[in-house]
């Protein structure tokens, strides 16, 4: 009885030394959020702020910014080459 109770301590013992190993210590983070203070290169800044220049932009204002002025390209550009014909006008040209 007693040497089943040192093999069952061995085996517990073993255990936990092999799962406080990690297989893979460079895929844990060890910082949490310690690093989110630290900023790198310049502040970003508002789109209003600094209108000519993108690259000091915030991100979530840049891609705002980016899609708004590509929207208004492609319906601009919808609206040049199709004419902006208007159906009002030729109601009125078929009624004289």
């Amino acid at each position: 009885m007693a040497a089943r109770i040192v093999a069952a301590a061995r085996q517990a013992a073993s255990i936990t030394r092999i799962s406080s190993q990690q297989p893979f210590p460079h895929l844990v983070q060890r910082r949490g959020l310690a690093g989110a203070a630290d900023h790198h290169g310049p502040p970003k800044v508002n789109c209003w702020q600094e209108p000519m220049n993108p690259g000091s932009w915030k991100e979530e204002q840049f891609v705002i910014v980016s899609l708004s002025g590509w929207g208004l390209l492609i319906f601009g550009g919808y609206k040049f080459f199709a004419g902006g014909k208007d159906k009002k006008e030729k109601v009125a040209e078929a009624s004289h």
